[in-house]
């Protein structure tokens, strides 16, 4: 390679980071401003005390900014991005769950947030829900940071409805028993998100919703299974009391 060309190439080498590093700065960039909109931040003070709370609902415009920042970052392959994608979905749970991430800077007293599921509750339109699961490290008195996820169930357990179908706003409210600094100003905490746009659905598309559909298939053929083999266990006791009834008779039948 000659002199002339060695140097042509450091040069369009030198452009294309340049490039890609203007495009993961934006992208960072608006990343951040993403985030502000799913993030809510409220701050407590007593006296020399204070506590930091910061509550992050999951919408799909939130986790799909993160997994293209982190794309961008790591500059994946569309692959690369998609295995990602798939972890990222599974961990969150997203098509079954409401996750909500809740942290805690708490330089004020000891908390005592346990048990946690009965300090949270979420409303949607005129109903409250509790957590079906979370971080139970949430439990355990603490000063200093915290923070875990909590899932609410996206379905009525009754209906089997989407509770997030048709809703504007979700509300996620903290009892004040969880701080000293919070009960003193006599208020739960609250974070609401309006959500009438968000729409969790354009996530699962390609690679990614082929892999996360053969999950819940192969989820549910076990349970088929299971029913199944519960089924038949039950069949078979029918059968063998059928057996012994007639035998029975046919006992009695001779000794009449």
């Amino acid at each position: 390679m000659t002199k002339q060309k060695t140097s042509s190439w450091i040069k369009i080498f030198t452009i294309a980071v340049f490039i890609t590093a203007i495009c993961a700065a934006a992208y960072a960039a608006s990343l951040d401003n993403i985030l502000m909109r799913w993030r809510k931040t409220a701050k407590y003070e007593d006296g020399t005390s204070n506590l930091t709370v910061a509550v992050t609902y999951y919408s799909a415009e939130l986790v799909e900014a993160e997994i293209q920042a982190e794309a961008e970052k790591n500059l994946w392959t569309q692959d690369e991005l998609e295995r990602y994608k798939y972890r990222y979905l599974q961990m969150l749970n997203l098509s079954e769950m409401i996750p909500i991430k809740v942290e805690f800077v708490n330089n004020g007293p000891t908390m005592h947030p346990g048990p946690f599921d009965k300090m949270i509750d979420m409303t949607i339109g005129n109903k409250t829900y509790e957590p079906a699961d979370y971080d139970k490290r949430l439990n355990f008195p603490f000063q200093g940071e915290k923070d875990g996820l909590v899932f609410f169930n996206r379905f009525d357990p009754k209906t089997g409805k989407n509770i997030l179908d048709g809703q504007k706003r979700v509300t996620i409210t903290l009892s004040p028993g969880i701080s000293a600094i919070i009960s003193s100003r006599g208020r739960n905490a609250r974070f609401f998100w309006d959500i009438n746009k968000d729409d969790p659905s354009k996530l699962y598309a390609g690679a990614t919703a082929a892999r996360l559909e053969t999950d819940r298939l192969i989820k549910r053929l076990e349970n088929l299974r299971k029913d199944r083999a519960d089924e038949a266990a039950r069949l078979k006791a029918i059968d063998d009391e059928i057996s012994t009834v007639q035998s029975r008779l046919d006992e009695l039948a001779t000794i009449q």
